[in-house]
């Protein structure tokens, strides 16, 4: 009888691991299904699709890690101090470590841009070439990001081998998804990188104006509305674009960085001049320095950037 019960569970174990082996998602697989995020979120955030997919596959071994089978999270993100959302515990560096757990992976992929958006040591990574991956690799290494010493060499090799690079200008694969994968296939097309540097000034992202630029002509290649890029910049219908003039292509922050507490204002300089340099909202501005709309600053005047001035 024993013999007739180890022979079951030896055939039901052989079978749970071959259908799990059956279940193991390739690399293939893996872009196929979280590609059109990564080039979404570098859309959004400004992060290379092309190290968000690298980073995810090797941290996540494709998607079959434990991190990211049981908790959703394909970066291996620890909890860390702010970090007030569900958690796992797992054994890494050390035995026992917090990790961060995910209702789905578009929140991981979201949370890891969001991660390195707000990281200080990471901020020098969005002044760099949005194309240039091998630059985004050494940085993230020279930043911290991982202990492994060989870590941006193994990005690499991941994003040559499997031409990820062709996402940082928006290019979809062809390959399908799973049938048991629900996925967006949009063409997501991203010029923005093809035409013109572009540029981040307190976590929000700008272009410099050139010769010939319209609203209309920004629009089209920036995949905006017109109306967006009047808003973002606080400006009318009727305003004219100068070759250099800075223009955000996402919305200003209500207060700056914490670098730039306050602005001593100089002579020619706006309360509008002020809120393009800080990348602050223009009515945020007044309000905080307890101004009226069209007041302006007198020469030597305290602007207050992050806090409401003092009564």
């Amino acid at each position: 009888m024993n013999r007739i019960l180890a022979a079951l569970f030896f055939i039901l174990t052989g079978i749970h691991l071959s259908v799990f082996a059956q279940n193991k998602i390739s690399r293939e697989e893996y872009i196929s299904m979280y590609s059109h995020i990564a080039v979404n979120n570098m859309k959004q955030f400004g992060v290379p699709a092309s190290i968000t997919l690298a980073q995810a596959m090797l941290e996540s071994d494709n998607g079959n890690s434990t991190l990211a089978v049981k908790a959703n999270n394909h970066f291996g993100i620890k909890c860390h101090k702010d970090w007030t959302g569900a958690t796992i515990y797992h054994d890494d560096d050390r035995k026992g470590e917090c990790f961060r757990k995910y209702k789905n992976p578009e929140q991981s992929f979201n949370d890891h841009s969001l991660f390195l958006r707000g990281g200080k040591r990471y901020a020098f990574l969005f002044d760099l070439t949005p194309t240039d991956y091998k630059a985004w690799a050494h940085g993230l290494k020279k930043a911290g990001y991982a202990t492994n010493p060989k870590y941006a060499e193994l990005l690499i090799k991941i994003i040559e081998d499997n031409e990820l690079f062709r996402f940082d200008q928006g290019i979809t694969v062809a390959i399908k998804p799973p049938k048991t994968v629900v996925t967006d296939w949009d063409n997501y097309e991203i010029d923005l990188y093809k035409t013109r540097p572009v540029f981040t000034r307190n976590r929000v992202k700008y272009i410099v104006a050139k010769d010939g630029d319209t609203f209309e002509s920004l629009a089209r290649e920036l995949d905006l509305m017109p109306w967006q890029l009047y808003r973002y910049n606080d400006l009318t219908r009727d305003s004219v674009i100068r070759p250099g003039q800075e223009l955000y292509i996402q919305p200003k922050r209500w207060k700056a960085d914490r670098s730039n507490p306050v602005h001593t204002a100089e002579e020619g300089e706006t309360m509008y001049k002020i809120s393009q340099m800080y990348g602050v909202k223009l009515k945020s501005l007044y309000r905080k320095n307890r101004m009226k709309p069209g007041d302006e600053p007198e020469v030597g005047q305290l602007i207050y950037l992050r806090k409401r001035k003092p009564l």
